[in-house]
């Protein structure tokens, strides 16, 4: 039996009391979990050493599938035994679904509904239950777009919900909100960046009280808020177009801004080592400097200062390449970044030199890569999904869940129809989320 120790957990998984899973399936095999997927990239732990699968179809190699209650956009959380997904239904939105399913079997184990209150046309031009829970000790927290909070236990049971409308007001944004929810040990962090007073707010996991509340970046952004580790403690990194801010995590104090930076509108920071995050920039899509975006991709070292104070500022910048809602990822020695075609580009971690760059099947994608062992997993949004191996950057597999030339092909907009949005391992398996179904590829 391959049981993973409790060090290989992440540390704030370890706090907050997450646990392994390993599930005994009826075969008598076993499927041996890593450390859970409890957030939306998993806190940016986008690497694991598990062994998962290369080749799959849509007839071959997928164990399971699940329908999920009307579309959504958000990444699965895999905790507690369970994959949890929000999406919303209904001609405006009008409700929106927290659902849990097997991670065995894909079974429906429980599904909260609420309605939504500022309900808002239900298009693909529109977030769709795009921003991500996260798994703390007590279960899950679930933020939607139209200002609602829940908090359940693991057996779907509500524990406290929070109407931030109600609470500070009407969200209106461009296009939606996208923000998924962060956490630690003490508080979940909330980023609401409406077009009005945009806010950022810390609550207390167990009760939903607010622990702090703090103005946003005040920009355009379908990012998410990320803890990057510095000087022992951590920083809330919030990237909006033109600026990038640091938080402190316990009390909303303004650590650091950064403002060197242009159309980094939809990527989230990715941490890189002791207070070093890379971040990501594309051209088009109403980007502010259309052309400059490469030179916006790169790594942002933080470094403290001699009155106390910290500075953030370019370790290195990219020359050529550019993302679009896709973060880049550290992979090995190397970042990995894809553009909007599918082109990836590897830059060494140290020095931002270009060490390849290829075309891949994947076209375009809306997920962040994932890195298995010494695999980079592409997810295009189409549905395809390139396999490239971390020694030469080279695709060695290209598949597929369902058949090409499905609905995203026809589509306008953000997001309809069959697009692949998001991936996160379980185990020996591969979890792929799209809009209405999920797939668990792998014996």
């Amino acid at each position: 039996m391959n049981v993973f120790k409790l060090a290989s957990l992440p540390q704030r998984i370890m706090r907050s009391g997450g646990q392994l899973l390993i599930v005994m399936l009826l075969s008598s095999t076993v499927l041996a979990a890593p450390p859970n997927w409890s957030s939306f990239q998993n806190g940016g732990q986008l690497a694991t050493d598990l062994k998962l699968p290369t080749q799959w179809s849509p007839d071959q190699n997928i164990a399971w599938t699940a329908d999920i209650t009307g579309y959504g956009q958000s990444t699965p959380i895999i905790a507690h035994d369970q994959i949890v997904v929000t999406s919303t239904s209904g001609e405006n939105k009008d409700n929106y679904h927290l659902s849990s399913y097997s991670i065995v079997d894909g079974t429906k184990l429980w599904q909260v509904d609420l309605t939504n209150p500022s309900p808002f046309a239900n298009t693909p031009m529109v977030s769709r239950a795009a921003p991500s829970a996260v798994a703390t000790a007590e279960g899950f927290v679930a933020f939607f777009e139209g200002g609602l909070l829940v908090a359940v236990s693991p057996g779907g049971d509500r524990q406290w919900e929070l109407n931030l409308v109600e609470k500070y007001g009407k969200i209106e944004a461009r296009h939606g909100l996208a923000a998924s929810l962060e956490a630690n040990a003490d508080h979940v962090f909330v980023w609401v960046e409406r077009s009005e007073e945009p806010y950022v707010l810390a609550l207390e996991p167990k009760t939903g009280n607010v622990a702090w509340k703090v103005p946003g970046v005040g920009s355009t952004s379908w990012g998410s808020p990320r803890l990057i580790p510095v000087a022992g403690g951590q920083h809330l990194v919030c990237s909006a177009s033109g600026k990038i801010i640091g938080l402190d995590p316990a009390d909303g104090n303004r650590l650091w801004e950064f403002a060197e930076i242009s159309n980094n509108t939809s990527c989230t920071p990715t941490p890189a080592g002791e207070a070093q995050f890379l971040i990501g920039a594309s051209d088009g899509r109403g980007e502010t400097q259309p052309g400059a975006a490469a030179a916006s991709n790169g790594l942002i070292q933080i470094s403290p200062q001699a009155d106390g104070s910290f500075q953030a500022a370019y370790k290195w910048q990219a020359k050529k390449a550019t993302c679009t809602f896709g973060s880049p990822v550290v992979a090995g020695d190397t970042a990995a970044i894809v553009n909007r075609t599918g082109v990836l580009y590897r830059l060494d971690l140290e020095t931002g030199e270009q060490v390849s760059i290829d075309r891949t099947d994947a076209g375009g994608i809306w997920s962040t890569p994932i890195v298995a062992g010494d695999y980079l997993y592409i997810f295009g949004y189409k549905g395809t999904t390139s396999v490239i191996s971390l020694a030469d950057g080279k695709q060695i597999a290209s598949n597929r869940c369902w058949p090409e030339g499905g609905d995203a092909d026809k589509q306008p907009g953000f997001g309809g129809g069959d697009v692949l949005y998001a991936a996160a391992p379980l185990g020996n398996r591969l979890i792929i989320r799209r809009g209405d179904k999920l797939f668990a590829i792998g014996e």
